[in-house]
């Protein structure tokens, strides 16, 4: 490694007070300027100040000047000049490793600009309880991508007793859930609304009505839902309401482990109308209940993070998948 040249820093070029600035100012790497990190980022992936000035469309004594400036205000040389081109010192590779994520950023807020301007772009940031994830979800998805080709989705599952960390970690945007957290600081949103079902194979009940009575259980092999948020809670307190005990064989976690259960022909089950939907197989069944036992489904966000204009459009398209599921 070369011998670091520190190079001092001339008063016009740091201001007349010594360098010594008034008002705040963002924080970039020793006083750099973002243009000073475009250049240097520019010249180190390049290799050359030629190469870097066709990159950035300009002209090759600015790049070299803007340079000089950088290395000016950082007080140490960041390339060693060859014949062969420029060779990053060991200084830059340091400062580089820096420079990269701010350039990265600022590359990012400038495409969320374009994006914003076209009013075609974003990310989506939606969580949303795993028997909404297994078809609906993916459905609305697909059919808002096909008018917004650019935008893009981070999408993943949550819990009830987790979505509101998720909301307020910043881990996602929207919430899709069926009960809003009581005295919670959000805002929430109805998007629709799903009904328990029966989930069944056609052998174990072949002569099964159009709806099905729950004393119509009362004698099947019944896989019953253990801590399954508050559409179990329904289902219990209907059970309770009814002074009904249904012959419990096995107790599953999950709806859609439920519903493997059914197909593997454990018993039958009641579960949500989209976990039975994205279950259903041939030889499996499905039916409302009677009466209908229904809850709703919301979306939810932090009151002071609103939502925007392509969040709000495709609840829209969401609501509309609900609306026929």
């Amino acid at each position: 490694m070369g011998e670091r040249r520190v190079i001092p820093a001339k008063a016009d070029e740091i201001g007349a007070t010594g360098g010594c600035e008034t008002g705040p100012r963002p924080y970039t790497p020793g006083g750099m300027n973002l243009r000073h990190i475009e250049i240097f980022h520019a010249v180190y992936v390049n290799g050359s100040v030629s190469a870097a000035a066709r990159a950035l469309n300009v002209s090759q004594p600015s790049v070299s000047k803007m340079l000089r400036h950088a290395e000016s205000l950082l007080g140490f040389q960041l390339f060693q000049r060859t014949n062969g081109g420029l060779v990053p010192t060991e200084d830059a590779h340091s400062l580089f490793a820096e420079v990269r994520e701010i350039q990265d950023r600022v590359h990012a807020l400038r495409e969320a600009g374009r994006n914003l301007r076209r009013g075609a772009g974003g990310t989506l940031r939606i969580s949303a309880l795993p028997s909404l994830a297994l078809d609906a979800i993916p459905t609305a998805v697909a059919r808002f991508l096909r008018t917004h080709e650019n935008v893009k989705f981070d999408l993943q599952t949550v819990h009830h007793d987790d979505l509101l960390r998720k909301l307020h970690e910043r881990e996602t945007d929207i919430a899709i859930a069926y009960q809003v957290p009581p005295a919670a600081p959000i805002t929430q949103r109805w998007v629709g609304e799903g009904e328990l079902v029966v989930l069944y194979r056609e052998e174990d009940m072949p002569d099964a009505p159009a709806a099905i009575e729950l004393r119509r259980l009362q004698g099947q092999r019944f896989i019953s839902l253990a801590a399954s948020g508050p559409t179990g809670r329904i289902f219990t307190e209907e059970l309770q309401r009814l002074n009904l005990e249904l012959d419990e064989v096995v107790s599953a976690r999950t709806f859609y482990i439920a519903g493997a259960l059914v197909r593997q022909g454990v018993g039958m089950t009641v579960i949500d109308n989209f976990t039975a939907q994205a279950c259903l197989a041939p030889g499996l069944a499905m039916r409302p209940l009677k009466p209908r036992i229904t809850f709703d489904i919301h979306a939810m966000f932090l009151i002071n993070r609103p939502l925007g204009a392509l969040a709000a459009e495709f609840l829209k398209t969401f609501k509309q998948v609900l609306d026929v599921s």
